[in-house]
Formats: C-alpha cells, sequence, structure tokens
C-alpha cells in the first residue's frame, strides 16, 4: 500500500510541473497523450508494485501464432 502512494505522489509531482505549461500553450492534444500515458506507466507501476507479473508482448504473439504454427506444422508432415 505504502509502494501505490508513492507512486501516486511522484505522479502527482510529474504532473503539478508538466501540465501547467501544456495549458499555457494550448496545447490540448498533447496534453490528451500525457495523461493517457501517465495513466498507463502509473497502473504499471503499482501492478508491479504489488508483485503482480504483467504479460510481455510477446506473449500475445505467441497466444495468436502458436495455433497457426500448429496448423503448418501438421500440413508440411
Amino acid at each position: 500500500m505504502l509502494k501505490s502512494i508513492g507512486i501516486l505522489l511522484i505522479a502527482a509531482i510529474i504532473l503539478w510541473i508538466e501540465v501547467p505549461p501544456l495549458l499555457e500553450k494550448k496545447l490540448k492534444k498533447e496534453l490528451l497523450v500525457f495523461a493517457i500515458l501517465l495513466a498507463i506507466a502509473v497502473g504499471i507501476s503499482i501492478t508491479l508494485g504489488f508483485g503482480k507479473s504483467i504479460p510481455t508482448p510477446l506473449d500475445l504473439l505467441t497466444f495468436v501464432f502458436k495455433p497457426l504454427n500448429d496448423v503448418i506444422a501438421l500440413l508440411l508432415k
């Protein structure tokens, strides 16, 4: 729990530093992208802080292409 509070405090500091210049320059799209990426990063960091594992993109590719690989292997035999 303490780790997640620390991560949220760091995210708040990052927001406090980065958001005002974006608002002054009226960079709404950049602010939206920044907020989305920060939210993803905070979510992943909190998940890792609780000791959970996060699947890698390679796991998704393996899940998608493994059946295809098996079918091709059967056809080539």
